[in-house]
């Protein structure tokens, strides 16, 4: 979110920690994820016999990498934009403007969160299947973890993404404050920049 020169000492390290910590999270599903999916073209092309839980599981950690890491992604600048008009304008003003951009887009992502949170409630009864037949397969005895866990997803990823929102305007104000503060170095006689 910010270089270590902008932004206090500890939120520094508590923002080192959450990125380390989600790019290992996306390094540990993602191979899940290709280990699954490999699992399952040996079985169905070598063995002649699918496993039925496969999809099913991959399916959802693809959703929980999606809300999960699109944070990551805006921090990085990796979502789609158009900034035509931002990058005409001085740094103040393109400071204003992402500013009430993103008031609407937070008060989305908190609709997301809320709605997501209710949605996952209503659902909470109901137990993913695919875990449910690994377990019944590997132990004699169902897990009954419920559905809940994978439509979290929503309000968690939404949450994330408004702080990274949040936390994007918060750095640009800081090393604009920085940038202005800081008094231009004095011309030395006779040296003329080209």
């Amino acid at each position: 979110m910010a270089s270590n020169a902008t932004v206090p000492d500890g939120i520094a390290r508590l923002v080192a920690w959450y990125e380390t910590a989600i790019r290992v999270l996306a390094g540990v599903s993602m191979l899940t994820l290709v280990a699954v999916m490999a699992a399952q073209v040996l079985m169905r092309y070598g063995f002649n016999a699918s496993l039925i839980w496969a999809e099913e599981l991959c399916r959802y950690i693809l959703i929980w990498q999606t809300f999960l890491f699109v944070g990551l992604a805006y921090q990085k600048g990796e979502l789609v934009a158009v900034e035509i008009i931002p990058l005409m304008l001085k740094p103040g003003w393109r400071l204003a403007l992402k500013s009430v951009a993103a008031i609407p887009i937070i008060v989305f992502l908190w609709l997301m969160v809320t709605n997501g949170y209710d949605y996952a409630g209503r659902l909470q009864n109901q137990t993913i299947p695919a875990l449910d037949f690994i377990s019944t397969a590997l132990g004699g005895q169902e897990l009954g973890v419920s559905i809940w866990w994978v439509y979290i997803s929503v309000s968690v990823g939404s949450a994330l993404l408004a702080l990274h929102v949040i936390g994007s305007i918060v750095t640009d104000a800081i090393a604009l404050k920085n940038h202005a503060q800081r008094k231009p170095p004095a011309a030395v006689h006779g040296d003329s920049a080209l």
